[in-house]
This record gives C-alpha cells, sequence and structure tokens, in this order.
C-alpha cells in the first residue's frame, strides 16, 4: 500500500475531502438531524462504562475478601485485552453496518461485566477473571471503535470534522471521570456489586443509543480492506500518521504520571486529599479543552499541529513540576489537560484526515489500544520513578515529549522535502 506522498491526507482523493467517498465507497447517506448529539450521548455511557470497569472490579474485590494481588489481576484481566482490539477491528471497516458491531460489543461488555460481578461473590478469582477477560476484548470498540464513526455523522468539510471532534474530546472527558465517580458514589450508598451492576446497565443502554446513530456507508468491495498487517504498515510508512502514532503514544505514557505525581507530592501541598482535587483539576481542564475546540476548531494541517501542541502539554508539565502552592499546582493541573484535550483533538483529526476510508475503523482502534497501553506503561513507570523524588515521573516524561516533538519535526520536514523533491 503506497501513497504519492508520504504527508498526503490518505483521505483524500479527486472524489472528495476526508471522509468522502473514496476507494469505491457508496455515497454517504444524507445525515438526519441531531447526530451528533446521539452520538456524544452514547459515546459517554460506553466509555463511563469502559472507564468505570476497574474501579468497580478492584472495589468489588476488596469487598469480597481478595488479596491485593488478586485485585490486581482482575483489574488486568479487564484492561490487557484492549490490546486485541486491533486483530478484531477489520470487522468495524468490513461490516455492512458498524453499528450493530459497536452495539453488540457494549452490550456484551456490560453483560460480561455483571455475570463476572456476580461470580465473584461466590467463585473466588480464576472464573471471574476469565470473563472479565472477554469483556476486556470489547473494550476497543467502544473507545477508538465509536470515533470511527463520527466522520460519516459530522459532515464532510474540515470546520464541521474538527467541531465535532472537539465533542468527541469532550466525551471521552465526561465518560472517563464519570464512570468512576458514578462507581464511587453507588458504591458508597449501597454496595460495590450494585455499583458494578448499575456500570454494567449503562453498557447495555450505551448499545441501544448506538444502534440509533446515523448509518454509516460501506465500501463497495471489502476484499479492499486492508489486514491489520497492512494496516500497521500503512501507519509505518505514512509519513503523517506515523508522527501521529508516535507521538500519541508519548504523551499518553507522559500525562500518566500526573495522578502519580500528585498523590506523592499531595502531602508537601497540604494533605493527602489534594491528590484528588488536583486530578479533578485535570478533568477539569480537558473539559475546557474540548469547548475551546467546540467554539474555534482547529484550522491547520493537523500534522503540523501535532507537534506544536505535544511541545505545549510538555510545557504545562514543567509548570506542575515548578508550581510551589496548592493553588498554583491546581492551576498548572488544569492547563494540562487543557493543552492535553488539544493535543487529542489534534490526533483525531490526523487519524481522520490522513487515514483511508476502507482502513478508518482499524486506525482508530490500534491508536486508541496503543494509547491505553502506553498509559499503563506510564502509570508503572511513574510509580517506579517516584521513589527517587515527587518531580521524577514528570521530568522524565518532559524529557520523552521534548525529544519525541523533535524527531517528529525533523521526520515532517525530511517528509516535506522528499514529497518536493
Amino acid at each position: 500500500m503506497r501513497w504519492a506522498s508520504e504527508d498526503k491526507p490518505a483521505g483524500t482523493s479527486a472524489a472528495g475531502p476526508a471522509g468522502g467517498p473514496v476507494g469505491g465507497a457508496a455515497p454517504e447517506p444524507v445525515r438526519p438531524p441531531w447526530g451528533l448529539a446521539r452520538y456524544v450521548f452514547a459515546a459517554t455511557l460506553v466509555r463511563s462504562a469502559d472507564g468505570g470497569a476497574v474501579v468497580a472490579i478492584v472495589l468489588l474485590a476488596h469487598a469480597s475478601g481478595l488479596s491485593g494481588w488478586e485485585s490486581g489481576l482482575l483489574a488486568a484481566s479487564i484492561t490487557a485485552p484492549h490490546l486485541l482490539g486491533p486483530f478484531v477491528a477489520r470487522y468495524l471497516d468490513t461490516a455492512r453496518d458498524g453499528r450493530k458491531l459497536i452495539a453488540v460489543s457494549a452490550a456484551l461488555h456490560g453483560l460480561l461485566l455483571g455475570g463476572a460481578a456476580m461470580l465473584m461473590t461466590t467463585a473466588g478469582v480464576l472464573w471471574p477473571a476469565l470473563v472479565l477477560l472477554v469483556s476486556g476484548a470489547f473494550g476497543p470498540m467502544l473507545t477508538g471503535g465509536i470515533s470511527s464513526r463520527l466522520p460519516a455523522i459530522a459532515g464532510a468539510g474540515q470546520h464541521s470534522q474538527r467541531r465535532a471532534q472537539g465533542w468527541d474530546v469532550a466525551s471521552y472527558g465526561l465518560g472517563g471521570p464519570l464512570g468512576p465517580a458514578a462507581v464511587a458514589w453507588i458504591a458508597a450508598a449501597s454496595d460495590p456489586l450494585t455499583a458494578t451492576l448499575a456500570l454494567a446497565g449503562a453498557a447495555v443502554l450505551g448499545a441501544a443509543a448506538v444502534l440509533v446513530l446515523p448509518r454509516q456507508a460501506t465500501p463497495a468491495n471489502v476484499h479492499e480492506v486492508s489486514t491489520p498487517g497492512q494496516v500497521l504498515k500503512l501507519m509505518w510508512t505514512h509519513g503523517a500518521l506515523r508522527r501521529t502514532l508516535g507521538l500519541t503514544i508519548v504523551v499518553a505514557f507522559a500525562v500518566a504520571a500526573l495522578p502519580i505525581y500528585a498523590v506523592v507530592a499531595a502531602p508537601s501541598l497540604g494533605g493527602a486529599t489534594v491528590a484528588g482535587t488536583l486530578v479533578a483539576g485535570y478533568g477539569v481542564g480537558t473539559l475546557l479543552g474540548s469547548v475551546a475546540l467546540m467554539v474555534r476548531p482547529l484550522r491547520r494541517d493537523a500534522d503540523a499541529l501535532l507537534g506544536t501542541l505535544a511541545a505545549l502539554v510538555g510545557a504545562a508539565l514543567v509548570l506542575v513540576i515548578f508550581t510551589p502552592t496548592f493553588a498554583s499546582s491546581l492551576v498548572a493541573f488544569c492547563l494540562a489537560g487543557l493543552a492535553n484535550a488539544m493535543f487529542f483533538g489534534a490526533t483525531l483529526a490526523a487519524r481522520s484526515e490522513y487515514s483511508p476510508a476502507r482502513s478508518r475503523g482499524q486506525v482508530f482502534v490500534w491508536v486508541g489500544a496503543l494509547k491505553i497501553a502506553a498509559g499503563s506503561a506510564g502509570t508503572a513507570v511513574a510509580g517506579t520513578a517516584a521513589a527517587a523524588g515527587a518531580a521524577a515521573p514528570l521530568v522524565l516524561a518532559v524529557m520523552l515529549i521534548v525529544v519525541s516533538t523533535a524527531a517528529s519535526l525533523l521526520d515532517r520536514a525530511r517528509g516535506r522535502r522528499r514529497a518536493t523533491g
């Protein structure tokens, strides 16, 4: 799979802009009204269920009297299978109606999560872990998978696409903290089992909401849809997608250090409870960033924006390191969330505009799965590095961002010279 220019948007052809009919795809159906509002509602529900699952399982494990390593095993059982997402994502690009695939994934995720919760009260660890492994395998469809539906909902114009991507960032910003918060509230009011079953119900409700999204066009010839290996090769050989993937992984790894820093630095900033407030400040910043993307969508080329916004995230982390008081740290965390939301919006734009229509779903899931893996690795490394000092994880994160941003800029300059030469 080769392109005339490695920096050309892969979804762009003579037939129309990114997201239009490419590679023999049928014309998109007329988009019904309120499609974007329905998308945000459905995406927030399923992402809340996915994001809150680990918290629910850990709380239920502790309530059931399981040990720390058993709780960790159950949590890993539902997160590790996200890495399998790219190998099943091809069905998104070949399905006649991708909504049904995502809806079935959300429903099964919820039903299996509820089943595992019931088993944990009577069957120990092994059987719930096996059920959670299957449940977690559907997780990528609830993150990158549903995002791949957005280009067909938002409209063909770049401005409307990028405004819609701001709403998608908001659905992540809402769903990410909403799921764990709802679990904590319900568990405090009743018990962890009820909280887990309520979260499972949200996934099933989200499945119903996915089914009423506008339908996306189907490729005319499903045999033209790339295999997972071909998509991974495309993301490596296509300059813009390669830089998108690399910077996404590095920034996800870097910002995962923020909660660790908040916990370690909290005693010097006023007490242990400060950590939760700082993380909440980061979430507020994420929501503010998504609102900014809705009001004023990104206008420059997505590939050019990625390096700038990654550097902005790095600058926000530097600010976090050097803020001496709780108030200034809270502002710095908020700015870090805002910068990361802007960066995330640029990655969504790049995935949408540089992916070929016949492989767009797989590109979204590949990047999403590797981003989750990078975040998990970042948390583990930050926890280890914190032994050297509270700021050590963030110093390491900033160094990685500086190196990767410089490499991305050099790679882009080399690609432009190759294209013009």
